[in-house]
């Protein structure tokens, strides 16, 4: 994206996020010029310490890296960094590490700014030839730790051999005492090449570049240059390519070829080219399963073509005269173009095109078609760069090849690699305006290319590059030779920006749409549409089909081809979203044109809807359902109905729907799963749209449709499952409120009783999802239907919910339950005298509350977890809508007990360790407690609550993060009416695994208590409460087990510090007679959170020390290894820290025996030891009792 898109922003407003993504991206400057002259001042004193020397190089990667989108910031400080580094290199008393250190800080500035620009900054002086190449030579190639050093070496070398002196020359400074060097230096860097040419890793990259600086020489090429294309040769024809070994030479040598045809003179390189394209061709490289060879083949072959072609200009090129964006906006189009006739040319030469450049052409076609894209995009700019050279004739055939990729015949393949090559000849100016007429329409195609394979679909990477074509071709041409074709273009262009499912399509439509309206200027409302269809906007699928497609569609030029393309390729998609969204798209469209809608689109989705293609059909009956409902709104508008829109035809075919696809069965199997919703949805869009199906035997079709629907839900796949439920009930609601309602908007009484004796039996049924869709079913009824009902319907729900959650099953149904509960009781609203069979009414919102009350403390588990979490959010949703809805309109019957049980609980889920639920109490918390229009009655304490949670924490406390939510929530632990079930939820998370609810709310709770730790009775209080929740919930290990932990925890901080000091306080007294009743527990969590507990207890003065220590000293013979290991290492540590439980004159004894012991073998071994610390601490010892194998002995 370039900064121009950037600068659209958004169409909502996003103007300000734009900004801050542009400053953040777009740098001014190198600021860290002081901190990378520090870093590699440091080099000398870090490079003996590997460690120090990694993360220096990390850091200024991290420096550089910065810079890889705007590498030319660093040009002006790359010569004294490079200066510094390569003193440090240069300096003969620099040891081997620094040496290493200082060109890998080289290859990290090399890979940011690219080898091609940061060689030519590397020295390259008679005296740098030797160092260089002694340096290289000492370097070993199969070293896997200094690669960047032999990189930067062969860079270095390549600069050096750019000397405009005879290397045989610098033979004479070899000589010593009259001994002259066998190998000369031109020797030895040849040596050099070829050693690295069949080497590892990126060195290998390097060496083709020391070849083709060094085989170009004057005096090399005439000694060497036959030679090396000789061996070259050899060395291809004889790697067969099988191992990985094999590659890399064929990689090395191909690369080192291309680079030599790339850079030498075409003179001296013409007579081995077609010897090196014969070895090339016999040695099949096309066909290698390797992209790297095949893509280094088609570069070579686009080299040899380009050297069997004279250099030189096409002179029949198309060439737009100004290609400047300042000067299009500024001068007239009229003016821009300057052809090729008007300009003074040289005339073509006439010479004979050499065969090989028709292999040459053949084998760059065949790369077009390659699977791989990067060998596609090499043969692309090689058909570009060598069309470039031909005579025009040629030069068309070659364009006609190229057209021939866009067969349907053809791969995906073939058609991307096509619409490469058409970007580069437009580019290039090599595709006249001529062939247009031919070209547009293929790109058209392109650019809505899209084959199914499987479970998805190819195509994407096809469109992506037609927009590319678009995009060039908007930078070719003049804007008059555009100009026909300039509606086809743009609205295909907008079609793929709004309508394609690939992100990356919609945004390069939107960039190329973008270039045309800049560059050409004649696209209808361009700019209108660039600021709405920006780079940001597009990105969001949602947003692109129900918004922007809306707006772009305002503009007649482009309203019947969004509509036609969605016709035509989105409702028969293969992807069901794709669907969905088309025809929400085409509901949106249909004010837009109307006629067009109802007289042309309608008809022809008919027919598709009873058709054979399952896509089609699912497609287009949402389609019509959609199109039927806008329809109506657009008659609403000017007082008609939609049967003055519609034609009757049409109206009797909508109807006939249903019954083709029963008779058809196509109800059945996997097409099912697809027609059920899709005819679900089109029972509702013509209910509410007020067809003029009443008494028609339609209706009781599409009811024994959703019936059916309904109790066999559990036969289709589970992904499509909420979908099914989701589209009966709303099926269902539409078609009651419009056809089951008489004149008087009473309920028809017959399919009312019939009705909800069908759902209410379905709330029985074995089934989860038909008892799912039932209680949904029921919950959907409008006002009318439930009339005279509510209390059978309310029965119903209650009863199901406390049968299913006394069996621990059905979670799921529950849940929809407690939603339909809510919505029949919104639905009839309240009357404090009127019926409890027809209103929420005094006689029955104490049971009401109750039945929601019991559900938000449904803590059901399975397999997936605490699935109970899922009632208890909608038991609080539902609390909160009736609660203000009795308090909005009869407060009087909103009795205190009820509000008080109801905030409660909702403190009480204030308080759990579950983020997500823990927020959605919170917040409907701070609703009901801030609501102002009502105001809710009777709330207990509420000016201490309006303390504790101000009127800003509405939006400012964020009940999703621990640290914030539980400074709050123990709070409420100073106010009696709310301390019990404060305690129960934060006990929970207090003792929870979750370490960061564990940490925040203990130490919330911690400081509350703190508070109140001189506060006799405040703290007898919160033990008294502490004590009653851990006795209502012994058996419970959902509370007990995390309770424990919690004591635990309490009693390791000293918070009963003051109770100790009395001998045989209450406290712990009740304490140890609720954990001794959980001995015969077979949990292992629980039994060892009993023993944190009574090492805690130890602390406690009395008699009660003793039973504490007697409790210890059973469990170090219990039935389980793992408790006798625990309790051991536990009382270890507290003889340590309380060391007035035991007599010191056999304290360290007692020490030694817990420490020593194997307390993990046999009974009868352990026994023995027990019974000797029994002794030495002065416990009875326990008697053993046999009837219980679980009983400690």
């Amino acid at each position: 994206m370039d900064l121009s898109e950037a600068e659209n922003g958004s169409p909502e407003g996003g103007e300000e996020e734009v900004d801050a993504i542009i400053k953040t991206c777009v740098l001014g400057g190198f600021s860290e010029s002081s901190e990378t002259r520090t870093l590699i001042g440091s080099l000398p004193e870090i490079h003996e310490d590997d460690r120090a020397g990694e993360f220096a190089v990390q850091k200024f990667k991290v420096i550089m890296d910065r810079y890889q989108d705007q590498p030319h910031l660093l040009d002006p400080h790359l010569e004294w960094v490079t200066d510094m580094l390569l003193n440090l290199v240069r300096n003969e008393n620099s040891p081997p590490s620094l040496v290493h250190l200082s060109f890998q800080f080289l290859y990290v500035i090399c890979k940011v700014r690219g080898y091609k620009v940061f060689m030519q900054l590397l020295p390259h002086e008679v005296a740098d030839v030797h160092p260089v190449l002694e340096m290289i030579s000492r370097q070993d190639p199969t070293d896997l730790k200094t690669w960047e050093t032999r990189y930067m070496l062969l860079l270095w070398l390549s600069m050096t051999c750019l000397i405009p002196f005879d290397l045989s020359r610098l033979d004479g400074h070899l000589e010593s005492e009259g001994v002259r060097v066998k190998e000369p230096v031109m020797e030895r860097i040849l040596a050099v090449a070829k050693t690295y040419l069949f080497a590892m890793g990126s060195p290998r990259d390097a060496a083709p570049v020391l070849v083709s600086k060094f085989m170009t020489r004057p005096d090399v090429k005439q000694k060497h240059l036959g030679c090396f294309l000789d061996w070259s040769l050899t060395s291809i024809s004889q790697s067969s390519g099988d191992s990985m070994i094999e590659i890399r030479k064929l990689d090395g040598v191909l690369q080192s070829l291309a680079k030599l045809f790339k850079h030498g003179k075409r003179d001296d390189f013409l007579q081995y080219a077609p010897i090196v394209l014969r070895n090339l061709e016999q040695k099949r490289l096309s066909e290698s399963s390797e992209a790297m060879l095949r893509k280094i083949h088609i570069k070579l072959i686009q080299r040899l073509g380009l050297t069997f072609l004279k250099p030189r200009l096409a002179a029949w090129r198309y060439e737009r005269g100004s290609r400047s964006l300042a000067a299009n906006l500024s001068v007239s189009h009229t003016a821009a173009t300057v052809t090729p006739e008007t300009k003074t040319q040289e005339q073509e030469e006439d010479y004979d095109i050499p065969e090989e450049v028709e292999t040459v052409i053949e084998h760059l076609l065949i790369g077009l078609k390659d699977k791989e894209t990067v060998v596609r995009w090499s043969a692309a700019k090689g058909i570009g760069r060598v069309t470039g050279r031909l005579p025009k004739e040629l030069a068309d055939d070659v364009v006609g090849s190229v057209l021939d990729c866009f067969n349907f015949q053809e791969t995906d393949n073939a058609w991307h690699g096509g619409c490469l090559a058409l970007a580069e000849l437009g580019r290039r100016g090599l595709l006249l305006p001529s062939r247009l007429t031919d070209v547009v329409p293929l790109i058209m195609k392109a650019l809505t290319y899209d084959e199914k394979r499987g479970a998805c679909s190819v195509g994407s990477n096809v469109r992506d590059a037609a927009c590319y074509v678009c995009w060039s071709f908007s930078r070719a041409y003049d804007p008059k030779e555009l100009q026909p074709f300039v509606t086809q273009i743009a609205s295909a262009l907008l079609i793929t920006a709004v309508f394609d499912r690939n992100i990356n399509c919609r945004r390069a439509a939107s960039a190329a749409f973008q270039e045309n309206v800049g560059r050409q200027g004649t696209f209808p409302h361009g700019i209108d549409i660039v600021t709405a269809a920006d780079y940001f906007a597009v990105g969001m699928i949602n947003n692109c089909y129900l918004n922007i497609s809306v707006f772009i569609a305002g503009f007649p030029e482009y309203t019947k081809s969004m509509i036609e393309h969605l016709i035509s390729r989105k409702i028969n998609h293969w992807d069901g979203v794709i669907r969905l969204l088309a025809t929400k798209a085409l509901h949106n469209l249909t004010p837009q044109a109307p006629d067009y809608m109802a007289t042309t689109v309608l008809p022809q989705l008919l027919t598709t809807a009873v058709g054979v293609d399952l896509h089609s059909r699912h497609g287009a009956i949402l389609a019509c359902g959609e199109i039927t409902y806008a329809l109506y709104k657009v008659a609403l508008q000017s007082n008609r109905t939609v049967m003055d829109l519609i034609s009757p035809e049409c109206v009797d075919a909508l109807k006939n729907i249903h019954n083709l696809l029963h008779e058809r069965k196509q109800y059945r199997g996997f097409g099912g799963a697809l027609m059920r919703p899709a005819i679900c949805s089109l029972i509702e869009k013509l209910s509410l749209s007020k067809m003029p199906f009443k008494n028609d035997p339609i209706i009781s079709a599409w009811q024994s449709l959703i019936d059916d629907t309904l109790k066999t839900l559990h036969l289709f796949s589970s992904g499509v499952k909420e979908d099914f439920i989701v589209s009966v009930v709303t099926a269902l609601s539409a078609l009651c409120e419009e056809f089951y309602q008489d004149q008087e908007n009473q309920a028809d009484t017959q399919i009312q009783d019939v009705l909800i004796s069908q759902y209410l039996e379905g709330l029985m049924s074995p089934q989860l999802l038909t008892r799912c869709g039932s209680a949904r079913a029921l919950g959907c009824l409008p006002r009318f239907m439930i009339h005279s009902k509510l209390k059978q319907i309310f029965g119903g729900l209650e009863q199901m919910c406390a049968v299913s959650q006394k069996e621990g099953n059905f979670t799921e149904a529950r849940r929809d339950a407690v939603r339909s509960v809510a919505q029949v009781f919104l639905k009839t609203g309240v009357c404090p005298d009127g019926s409890p069979d027809s209103v929420l009414c005094s006689e029955n919102v104490v049971e009401v509350f109750g039945f929601l009350l019991c559900s938000i403390n449904d803590y059901t588990t399975d397999s997936r977890g605490d699935i109970g979490a899922w009632v208890r959010k909608a038991a609080m949703t539902s609390l909160q809508e009736i609660t203000l809805m009795v308090s909005s309109s009869a407060p009087e019957i909103l009795l205190p007990n009820l509000v008080k049980s109801m905030m409660c609980c909702l403190a009480q889920q204030a308080a759990q360790q579950n983020d997500h639920y823990r927020a959605h109490a919170g917040n409907i918390f701070l609703h009901l407690l801030h609501h102002t229009e009502p105001v809710v009655p009777h709330i207990p304490h509420k000016e201490e609550l309006l303390n504790i949670f101000p009127a800003e924490t509405i939006t400012s406390l964020n009940w999703n993060a621990p640290s914030q939510a539980f400074k709050y929530i123990t709070q409420l632990l100073g106010l009696p009416e709310y301390q019990y079930h404060t305690l129960l939820g934060l006990s929970v998370s207090v003792g929870g695994i979750t370490e960061s609810t564990a940490h925040h709310s203990s130490q919330s709770l911690f400081a509350f208590l703190k508070g109140i730790q001189k506060d006799i009775d405040a703290l007898t209080q919160f033990t008294q409460t502490l004590l009653r929740i851990f006795k209502n919930n012994l058996q419970n290990d959902r509370v007990s087990v995390p309770l424990l932990m919690m004591l635990s925890q309490m009693l390791a901080n000293n918070v009963f510090e003051i109770l100790t000091t009395q001998e045989n306080h209450q406290v712990c007294v009740d304490l140890l007679g609720l954990c001794k009743e959980l001995r015969k527990s077979r949990n292992v969590a629980k039994i060892r959170a009993c023993i944190y507990v009574y090492c805690g207890l130890i602390q406690f003065e009395g008699d009660v020390r003793k039973k504490v220590l007697s409790q210890l000293l059973m469990l170090l013979c219990h039935t389980f290894p793992i408790i006798r290991k625990t309790t051991s290492g536990e009382m270890y540590e507290m003889l340590l820290t309380y060391n007035d439980v035991a007599d010191p004159d056999v304290l360290e004894d007692v020490l030694n025996l817990l420490s020593d012991t194997q307390w993990e073998s046999d009974l009868a071994t352990v026994r023995e030891c027990r019974n000797q610390l029994c002794d030495w601490l002065g416990v009875p010892r326990p008697r053993p009792i046999t009837k219980d194998p679980d009983q400690v002995s």
